[in-house]
């Protein structure tokens, strides 16, 4: 093989076996489940969420209202209602806080 050839190959193996036990570390991090919401979490749902929560359901509503004629004559007014209302009006009010 090249000279150059062989430096490349060890150098890279030397690079993969410095970095594989970060990876395996933030793998394992990010298999530990958190079974307590954080309050920060907490936090950011109460002001950021549910307040554009609030705001998704009444635009879903009211897009939902001006497709209704067009949804009653396509036969899928309980899907719509599912997608623009009920899911909406789930993801705000009936969820637990903290939890996205």
């Amino acid at each position: 093989m090249n000279k150059i050839t062989k430096q490349s190959t060890v150098l890279l193996l030397i690079i993969t076996l410095v970095f594989i036990p970060f990876g395996t570390s933030a793998l394992a991090q990010g298999q530990a489940v958190d079974e307590e919401n954080s309050g920060a979490l907490m936090t950011a749902d109460l002001i950021l969420a549910r307040p554009l929560g609030i705001v998704a359901t009444v635009l879903g509503c009211a897009v939902f209202i001006v497709s209704l004629p067009f949804s009653a004559l396509g036969g899928n007014t309980k899907q719509a209602s599912q997608k623009l209302v009920q899911e909406p009006a789930s993801f705000t009010f009936t969820r637990p806080l903290g939890e996205f």
